[in-house]
């Protein structure tokens, strides 16, 4: 109830007109970039570049400001969207709302992840009311932590966790989100994750094999076997890349290829340099740089909306 608000207090709402249906249902899932690490507004000198890549400024580039236009009102404000909402269970809480700034694993609304423009461009495309649960854990592998029952060994504990939050949030639609109901329609599976698996040889060796069997086996679980899927390329730092990270791009790349209605998502080209980021050291997460994260779900967006076919509102 604080956390909500909050954003009540601070942010700005876009009323939609919503059409009779189903509440359309994405999961996004994976390790900390799916949490979202992209920086928002923080600025200290000393830790944050002098803000160098924070979404507040990086909207400023005249060569861009028209594909940032839609995400804050007149007066300034971020807007909360009242026809696309997000549920992400953290250490401290669970961030529930409409969609805006925020719903990462921090505390506060000061990071972004690939939710944020793929909830809008979805929420544009889409007639329904949309609801975006996303369940993700930084450093956690597919080869251990997410391993799923088809890979054989033990099942991995993020993905019985991972199941049980998409369960809970379906569960809970109705009295978490009372406008929308309780009737839903499971709409699509969004996977970013891959850093852990590239530092171990059996991990990176059974990658591909270990996603296609993910994929598989939440959309088993989830009585969705059609269910359109997008999986988002291990982008970091661009194309100059070590071998064991193109080897998981690849991985990624042919899983895609082997499962029906999925589609591959390559993101090299939105890696910035860290001189232009607000965390040089963080090359793992992006180096924190918010135009990164907001390409990221842009793109991801627009794989998912020809995937399904969507058109516009």
């Amino acid at each position: 109830m604080k956390f909500a608000l909050l954003f009540l207090a601070t942010l700005t709402f876009v009323k939609p007109v919503w059409a009779a249906g189903k509440v359309q249902v994405y999961i996004l899932a994976g390790q900390s970039n799916m949490q979202g690490q992209g920086v928002v507004d923080l600025d200290h000198p000393m830790y944050y570049n002098g803000g160098k890549g924070i979404l507040n400024n990086v909207m400023q580039n005249p060569k861009m400001k028209e594909v940032y236009a839609h995400i804050k009102d007149p007066q300034g404000n971020y807007v909360v969207r009242d026809d696309v909402f997000v549920r992400h269970v953290t250490k401290e809480e669970t961030k529930r709302g409409g969609l805006s700034i925020g719903f990462t694993s921090y505390s506060g609304k000061h990071h972004i992840g690939p939710e944020f423009q793929f909830g809008h461009l979805i929420g544009d495309a889409t007639k329904q009311p949309v609801l975006l649960i996303k369940t993700a854990w930084g450093g956690k592998s597919i080869y251990k932590d997410f391993r799923p029952p088809s890979s054989g060994g033990e099942v991995g504990p993020y993905y019985k966790q991972m199941l049980d939050e998409i369960q809970q949030g379906l569960t809970a639609m109705q009295t978490e989100f009372p406008k929308l109901g309780k009737n839903y329609e499971l709409a699509g599976f969004v996977w970013f994750q891959g850093w852990n698996d590239m530092f171990d040889k059996d991990a990176l060796a059974q990658y591909e094999t270990n996603l296609v069997n993910l994929v598989t086996d939440v959309r088993k679980s989830l009585g969705a076997e059609q269910l359109p899927v997008v999986i988002g390329e291990t982008g970091n730092m661009g194309e100059e890349a070590s071998d064991n990270m193109k080897q998981i791009r690849l991985a990624q790349k042919d899983a895609a290829q082997q499962l029906a209605n999925a589609v591959f998502v390559k993101t090299t080209q939105f890696a910035r340099p860290k001189e232009e980021s607000p965390n040089v050291g963080h090359g793992h997460h992006w180096f924190g740089n918010a135009e990164s994260y907001f390409l990221i779900g842009d793109a991801m967006g627009k794989a998912m909306i020809e995937l399904k076919g969507l058109g516009s509102k």
